[in-house]
């Protein structure tokens, strides 16, 4: 899609900005110090405590958004970028904007957001043989674009092959908090490789408004953690990637996760989980393929066994469906997949409504897919998928 910024290649949460967060925009409109100010890094610690991940403020960096944080750990870290195939949109052009080499790593039929771990030992193996010099591992517990949770074996099994192949894990948990079911079981890659792994966080995906990017690296509590954070803070600095005081001042005000930002985040929760499962219900019901949602606000479906008519690659049906229901839907190509399987990336957030009214209205209702615009884009994205998968 011509003119695709980089949040729009990020699912949609389709979310009125909440209250608490224009009310806490507060302060000039300078820039704090590079990698945060300490009422950022302090909040950013207690929002890791409270998930069982202690965590020192002076280990943290605080950065105007995910791309950019990433940008300047590559560069901290130099090497190549090892992702799961597939994986979110924006990662891999991070990498090659460094001239990196990036290496998609295929994953497992049960779920994204982790590599097969075999094949990523292979993968590892065959780039050094061939000259090459892959140093970074990039996870995703809760995934874009699949909207799966990894499970806890595979993750385990994906760390243990980074270690051995000696990779340093960066753990992309922007989606970690918008489980649709709290009770499953998410864990991070920093309790189980607790001396290789960098935390990322994007607040967008939860916390913070997309208008307003922020972004949380949180660093091993090590001597090669403590000069990766260094090197990380310095290179937001050289770059001027540091948060504005207002946004800041939201942001530490979010992190400590008082009862409005609670209730909101669980409203969402509730919401997502939702839509989400009548969106798969919509999608699947066309007979086209669909992994269930468990997390985030997108789902990945495709429609490769199925006869669809002129559409004989991931782009033509990303044209197809975007101007069918007339909002983006992203080719599987955008996520490293093969571009001649038939998969695409629906975001949930889009199907709340178009405007901050309808948003808030499916926010506010108790069973959204009773609100009328909800119930009505889902069954016109069933016969969307429907049209493609008759023939």
């Amino acid at each position: 899609m011509q003119g695709t910024t980089p949040y729009d290649l990020r699912p949609d949460p389709g979310l009125p900005v909440p209250a608490y967060w224009t009310a806490h925009l507060v302060g000039g409109g300078g820039p704090e110090p590079a990698g945060g100010s300490p009422a950022v890094r302090q909040a950013a610690a207690g929002y890791w405590g409270r998930r069982g991940l202690w965590t020192d403020p002076g280990r943290i960096v605080a950065a105007p958004g995910a791309e950019p944080l990433l940008l300047a750990i590559l560069a901290a870290t130099g090497g190549g970028l090892v992702l799961a195939r597939p994986s979110a949109a924006w990662q891999a052009p991070v990498a090659r904007l460094l001239g990196r080499e990036v290496f998609a790593v295929p994953t497992p039929a049960e779920g994204g957001g982790a590599p097969d771990p075999f094949a990523l030992l292979e993968t590892v193996r065959r780039a050094r043989s061939e000259g090459a010099d892959p140093r970074v591992l990039l996870l995703s517990p809760a995934d874009d674009p699949t909207g799966t949770v990894t499970s806890p074996e595979l993750l385990h099994e994906s760390c243990e092959a980074a270690a051995e192949a000696g990779l340093i894990v960066v753990s992309d948990e922007t989606y970690s908090d918008t489980r649709h079911d709290p009770g499953t079981v998410l864990l991070s890659p920093a309790e189980m490789l607790p001396e290789r792994t960098i935390v990322l966080t994007d607040l967008g995906g939860s916390l913070a408004p997309s208008c307003c990017p922020v972004a949380l690296a949180r660093f091993p509590d090590s001597d090669e953690g403590t000069g990766l954070r260094e090197r990380v803070a310095r290179g937001c600095a050289e770059m001027r990637a540091v948060l504005l005081a207002p946004v800041a001042s939201a942001a530490s005000y979010a992190l400590t996760e008082p009862a409005d930002v609670r209730a909101h985040t669980a409203a969402a929760n509730r919401l997502h989980a939702a839509v989400g499962a009548g969106a798969y219900r919509a999608v699947t019901a066309s007979g086209a393929l669909c992994r269930p949602p468990q997390a985030g606000f997108q789902l990945y479906a495709e429609l490769t066994s199925h006869d669809t008519h002129d559409l004989p690659d991931a782009p033509a049906l990303e044209r197809h469906l975007s101007l069918r229901l007339g909002r983006r839907v992203l080719g599987g190509h955008r996520f490293g997949d093969d571009p001649a399987a038939l998969r695409v990336r629906i975001d949930t957030g889009p199907l709340h409504g178009g405007t901050d009214q309808e948003r808030r209205a499916a926010l506010d209702a108790i069973d959204p897919l009773e609100v009328p615009h909800v119930s009505q884009a889902l069954t016109e994205l069933e016969a969307a998928f429907t049209e493609l998968t008759a023939g």
